[in-house]
């Protein structure tokens, strides 16, 4: 059985569908089509929520490179500025599982 953490932390088909359309069906670092909406702004392990406010369509290079370092803070920034200009109310706190 999953825990609440992992259940929160999941990205719903239902998200993927909403933020694959958002982006343009391409990965919005380079514009390929060979994207996926399946990258979080804030990261599982940190508890980042499966929503579409920490969500974004990355290819799988763009997706290596901003989880595994060399272009993490580069990366970070643009996602952090994309996803701003969306959501009027954006938060970064908002995007974290609360245990309480």
């Amino acid at each position: 059985m999953k825990s609440r953490r992992s259940k929160a932390t999941d990205i719903s088909q239902r998200v993927k569908k909403k933020v694959w359309d958002r982006d343009g069906q391409r990965c919005i670092i380079c514009g390929s089509p060979l994207g996926m909406p399946n990258a979080h702004y804030i990261s599982r392990a940190k508890g980042g929520l499966g929503i579409e406010e920490n969500i974004v369509t990355l290819c799988q290079t763009c997706h290596h490179r901003y989880d595994n370092g060399d272009m993490q803070e580069e990366y970070g920034k643009k996602i952090e500025n994309y996803l701003k200009s969306i959501y009027k109310d954006w938060n970064k706190e908002n995007l974290i599982y609360k245990k309480y």
